[in-house]
């Protein structure tokens, strides 16, 4: 028995000292290899049962625009809800209520002032706009019977009646796609319908218990996680609620200082053109370039002039958000550069389109977060990123002269000690012998 278990020793000590147990079986790149392979592998499974999860897709399509507008509600009124119940003791139920009222009477002045307003000037625009066409036509014709456009005389006139022929049958294929798909013009009906009737019920138990869905998701984790856990909900939580409440702040004032300059100097559409500014200036960096571009062609068919003073008002907005708003607005800022708010903003917008462009920036912030907090662990258990040994320091030579030094004189001391306890000793000897010869 001893001789099969010396024998299986010395098969296991070959195998641990062969190749391939040092290279494939004891080899940290090759296992993180085979953890890569193996989620590929789980991935590549599951598209291939993928139409499993169709049903739970669907209804994620159903109960997410009621979540993100109640969601968005929430971190708009949550802070004065606090305040109330904070400064004045007022109960969050009471004070949500109020709120509600509140909103719900911004709506029904929107309904029966702005909306009627902006319904008749985009009419108005609509009406207009095969005028302004015919005599862009007609600007740029003039401008190519000059002989220095000669050369691209021919390619601009194609320019034109290809967007002219493309605007007809866009135009068409959106009239036929009304009239037959009827069915998704209804369903896109029915989710808007309900997302306004579901959302108020939801924000009103978000506003009535905030730390609830928090503990809920908390309570679920293991022990040990779950500090670790209500970190990074609050963190996320924080960094959405910032970006949320800038951006929806600074396109507030965008628009209404666009609304007020576009009046004094006569711009057309005025309160049309600055609502459009305020929406796209929800989109970070790109939104003021996007919101000048209808507002200039607007100003172009008007006159030369108009166009300066279009221009003037873009510069003085730019100026009031740039320096005044943005600097008050704290929680616009999401410490992202600005080199990564445009990648995020293409990649987002080129996947999703303009969801993605709205809601590209905070998925972006809560995926930073996670993986930060994964990295700060892996840091700190992981043995790649050990603080390194110390080395020894070379000795100094003054240093040990010094030591040398004083070595010396420990040594010298140590004699003399040494003699006078000899000399001492012999002493006492003498005596001794003097006191037994007497």
């Amino acid at each position: 028995m001893a001789a099969k278990h010396r024998s299986t020793a010395q098969r296991f000590e070959r195998f641990n000292q062969s190749w391939f147990f040092r290279w494939f079986v004891n080899n940290k790149v090759t296992a993180g290899l085979i953890n890569i392979l193996l989620v590929l592998i789980v991935i590549f499974v599951f598209t291939k049962v993928s139409g499993i999860f169709t049903p739970l897709g669907k209804v994620f399509n159903i109960l997410l625009p009621p979540v993100l507008l109640a969601g968005v509600l929430y971190y708009l009124m949550e802070p004065p809800v606090s305040f109330m119940q904070r400064k004045w003791h007022i109960p969050r139920v009471v004070s949500t209520l109020l709120f509600f009222v509140l909103i719900l009477g911004l709506v029904i002045w929107g309904l029966v002032s702005l909306i009627p307003q902006i319904q008749n000037q985009v009419g108005q625009f609509l009406a207009a706009f095969p005028g302004y066409w015919d005599s862009t036509e007609k600007w740029v014709n003039s401008m190519l019977q000059d002989s220095r456009f000669s050369q691209v005389t021919a390619e601009i006139e194609k320019a034109l009646k290809n967007v002219s022929n493309s605007w007809m049958a866009t135009a068409q294929s959106i009239a036929s796609a009304t009239l037959l798909n009827v069915g998704g013009a209804v369903g896109t009906i029915t989710t808007v319908v309900m997302t306004i009737v579901t959302a108020p019920f939801l924000l009103f138990f978000m506003l009535k218990d905030p730390a609830g869905f928090q503990s809920a998701i908390v309570k679920v984790a293991p022990p040990r996680w779950q500090d670790h856990l209500r970190h990074i909900l609050t963190e996320i939580s924080d960094s959405i609620s910032n970006y949320i409440r800038g951006q929806l702040t600074v396109a507030f004032w965008v628009g209404v200082m666009f609304a007020i300059g576009y009046t004094v100097v006569g711009q057309r559409y005025a309160l049309t053109l600055a609502l459009l500014a305020g929406l796209l200036n929800l989109i970070p960096y790109l939104g003021s370039f996007l919101a000048m571009i209808p507002s200039v062609l607007v100003a172009a068919m008007t006159s030369p002039q108009m166009i300066l003073w279009v221009l003037i008002v873009f510069a003085v907005e730019q100026t009031v958000e740039q320096r005044v708003v943005s600097p008050l607005v704290v929680g616009s800022k999401m410490d992202m550069h600005p080199v990564t708010t445009l990648l995020v903003l293409l990649g987002a917008g080129g996947l999703y389109g303009l969801p993605g462009v709205l809601f590209g920036i905070p998925v972006y912030a809560i995926f930073k977060i996670i993986w930060i907090r994964i990295w700060h662990w892996f840091i700190q258990s992981s043995p790649l990123y050990a603080e390194p040994a110390q080395l020894p320091m070379p000795p100094d030579t003054s240093s040990s002269a010094a030591a040398d030094a004083t070595a010396a004189a420990s040594s010298d001391a140590a004699s003399a000690q040494s003699t006078e306890a000899t000399a001492a000793s012999a002493a006492s000897a003498a005596d001794d012998r003097e006191s037994n010869h007497s």
